[in-house]
């Protein structure tokens, strides 16, 4: 049982390219630790953007085929999508090399530090970069681990999901969807909110029992989400934008254009973001920087130079009379979300989404169909292309097709367009000058390259 990466310098990741993976391999190279990987969408003589940011942070990219594994290599790394028949785990075992789960390592990170572990169904990636950026700004000098990339380190030509500060503070992102968040023993807890997402709701609300029995000093709680709310230990220090006894309370939310402006306990906020879940986001990391010492106003500072995430209602740019949108939305809740914070910008909202995964999607279709349909106004339409498929064994009895025909029998304007090369091109007619076009999907590598292309054809 490993119970210190002390000893450990060279150390692989398989899978190095996925967000929670390369965030972890960046925090890890910036304490001085020698790091490699290997990814199987690192392919000869095809560009790679990701690899590239890697290597100059120093890390060495490898193929997947095991070349990159030595007798040298002194721990391994893997994800839960890495199976057990997989190369270069095997070739681990044979040279007798430990392996660790990227959850398991992540607790060997974060035990000693002074943690925030930001957990719940949807938010958890925005509330954690702002989060760092209020900590930033009150200059204490956090770290962060996150399953995003932050728009201002990007511009310093990195990946952007991990930095190491020179502070006290650790902020990670911790994700329930494989149960890990159950691992970490934070000194503060935040939970956003509970929707059924990759699990039944009873699971879910048994896993975040644990997180706040492992949260060693404050728990915090959204008091205005009807799940999360019974979580709460003191009103006090938990946070909502309906409940006025909340220690903390968001009001006067207004939108205009790409921009929020709201007040948290009478101080005047204003965000460059969309949607009030945005504004329930700076809410509930306001309410954490605040009770560790940070005063509102600078709070409130720190949102305005707030730049976002990637692919979070990131705006491309508008094109014959069209805003085009792109968003990491995925499961129910956060697709409608983003529906909803786009439609103040036009009298039509022409969304498409691509699901991710045969099994999630099953599992999630009437969810789905429930949170568009609602989200949907009348002269609103959704088009969805093909499950994304990224490999492994599943059975494929599910169509995009199948949600899509459910939408239409409840009088939604719904379309199936099955290769989403054909998007462009088949929406073009449905758009007017008064529109907004929204692009949504997750866990397809490819989909920011997807979402460029589009609007150049577009």
């Amino acid at each position: 049982m490993i119970s210190s990466l002390d000893n450990y310098q060279h150390i692989f990741f398989i899978g190095i390219a996925g967000s929670g993976m390369s965030a972890l391999a960046q925090y890890l190279a910036g304490f001085g630790k020698t790091i490699s990987g290997s990814d199987r969408f690192f392919i000869p003589g095809q560009p790679n953007e990701t690899r590239d940011k890697l290597e100059r942070e120093g890390i060495k990219c490898f193929l997947q085929d095991g070349s990159g594994i030595n007798a040298d290599t002194d721990l391994v790394i893997a994800s839960t999508a890495v199976e057990e028949t997989n190369i270069e785990i095997q070739k681990a075992r044979t040279l007798d090399i430990p392996i660790l789960l990227r959850s398991e390592l992540l607790t060997l990170i974060s035990d000693p530090k002074r943690t925030i572990a930001v957990g719940g169904t949807s938010g958890k990636s925005t509330t954690t970069a702002i989060l760092f950026d209020i900590l930033y700004q009150a200059a204490l000098g956090p770290s962060i681990i996150s399953g995003a990339g932050l728009v201002k380190l990007q511009k310093e030509g990195k990946i952007g999901n991990a930095y190491v500060g020179k502070g006290e503070w650790l902020v990670i992102e911790a994700d329930e969807s494989d149960g890990s968040i159950v691992n970490y023993h934070p000194e503060v807890g935040l939970l956003l909110n509970i929707d059924k997402d990759h699990k039944e709701i009873e699971e879910l609300i048994n896993i975040f029992q644990t997180f706040k029995e492992h949260t060693r000093e404050l728990f915090i709680v959204n008091a205005s989400n009807p799940l999360t709310a019974p979580f709460s230990q003191n009103k006090k220090q938990d946070f909502s934008s309906t409940d006025a006894d909340a220690g903390y309370k968001a009001s006067e939310f207004v939108q205009k254009d790409f921009q929020i402006q709201f007040k948290i306990n009478g101080v005047d906020f204003l965000m460059n973001a969309i949607g009030k879940h945005n504004m329930e986001n700076a809410l509930a990391a306001s309410c954490v920087a605040n009770q560790l010492g940070v005063d509102l106003k600078t709070c409130s500072d720190a949102l305005k130079k707030y730049e976002g995430i990637y692919r979070r209602n990131q705006v491309l740019g508008q094109k014959n009379g069209a805003w085009v949108i792109d968003d990491y939305a995925h499961n129910p809740a956060k697709v409608a979300a983003a529906i909803r914070s786009v439609q103040p910008l036009a009298k039509k909202v022409v969304a498409w989404f691509q699901p991710h995964g045969y099994g999630p999607t099953r599992f999630l279709r009437n969810d789905f169909v429930k949170e568009i349909s609602h989200a949907l106004r009348t002269q609103d339409e959704i088009w969805m292309s093909e499950i994304f498929y990224a490999g492994g064994t599943t059975t494929k009895n599910i169509s995009a097709a199948d949600l899509i025909n459910d939408l239409k029998s409840l009088g939604n304007n719904a379309f199936f367009v099955e290769n989403r090369n054909d998007l462009a091109r088949s929406i073009r007619p449905h758009c007017n000058d008064n529109c907004a076009i929204l692009l949504m999907g997750a866990r397809d590598p490819s989909l920011d390259e997807f979402a460029k292309k589009f609007f150049e054809e577009f």
